[in-house]
């Protein structure tokens, strides 16, 4: 159902990351209808607004004046007007000082709206080929110093995976720091100027890429997706798993749960850890066997 901008409500409204055909219906009407649109570039979101033929007027919101910005506009909403919040591509808030606009909004009470849009995180994890259930976005690393070092080494461990962005001038350092910190053989895919007309994803190990970026010169902004570190289960053999095993069936866990416990650590599977629990010797009469674990 289409209806006006309400008064007094931020709107924070996604843009393309690219193809201008990525824009929604919704997000060109309320451009149209609202009474500003705070922008981070007023030139580059002009042309946009020029391309479809949008005459809403502009204020300029960044990080280098937000601390300004930020209590004109609550000002401005507070008086009933409707305001549009963009950046200069994507989802505002996402590594832009978007989201301190939204929290002041928030304690000020001021309702806001998010019309969605195109991102570049979602949209270059998509299409890379790697685990999409669970996922981490990082933005930007720090750009050198022990900031960088220290974020890397957090990052080392994650299981998840791990979403950057990156400019194509510390492309290759960010790259040989990855490879420093997580390994050579990482999987990574480096997604380049996405939904654009040069857009390319590159799919393959960390030192792959390292030596396809020797050869070719960085261009675009990159979306860069890293794999996640691969826990590997720890292989015990039987006599160490039936330590574990008597160790905690004489701490009073029963013979199954103890088997579930073991099984989610090692590479065996319940059953089999189960079966090694009940070949266990002079257990205590309180340690006896519970009904087998298929009929529980």
């Amino acid at each position: 159902m289409v209806t006006e901008p309400k008064p007094g409500t931020l709107y924070v409204v996604g843009t393309p990351i690219g193809n201008l055909e990525d824009i929604s219906f919704r997000a060109v009407r309320i451009l149209q209808s609202v009474d500003a649109i705070a922008a981070e570039d007023t030139r580059h979101t002009g042309k946009l607004l020029h391309h479809f033929q949008i005459k809403t007027p502009q204020l300029s919101y960044h990080e280098h004046n937000r601390n300004s910005r930020i209590p004109e506009i609550i000002d401005r909403l507070q008086t009933g007007k409707a305001i549009a919040l963009v950046t200069d591509a994507g989802m505002p808030g996402i590594s832009d000082p978007g989201y301190e606009l939204v929290q002041a909004c928030v304690e000020a009470e001021i309702t806001v709206v998010p019309i969605p849009g195109a991102s570049a995180v979602i949209t270059a994890l998509s299409a890379a080929g790697l685990p999409t259930d669970r996922f981490v976005f990082e933005g930007f690393l720090p750009a050198k110093g022990k900031f960088r070092r220290d974020r890397l080494e957090f990052l080392q461990t994650e299981s998840r995976t791990i979403i950057l962005y990156e400019a194509p001038h510390r492309l290759r350092q960010t790259l040989q720091d990855l490879a420093t910190v997580f390994g050579a053989e990482r999987q990574i895919v480096l997604a380049r100027e996405l939904t654009k007309l040069h857009e390319e994803f590159w799919r393959g190990q960390i030192e792959g890429a390292i030596a396809h970026y020797q050869q070719k010169e960085p261009q675009g902004e990159y979306t860069l997706v890293v794999a996640g570190m691969e826990w590997v289960k720890p292989q015990l053999s039987e006599a160490e798993i039936q330590a574990e095993l008597q160790k905690l069936i004489l701490a009073g866990v029963s013979r199954s749960q103890a088997s579930r416990q073991l099984a989610k650590a090692t590479s065996l599977s319940r059953q089999e850890i189960y079966q090694l629990a009940l070949a266990i010797p002079n257990l205590p009469l309180s340690a006896s066997p519970i009904p087998d674990i298929q009929n529980e």
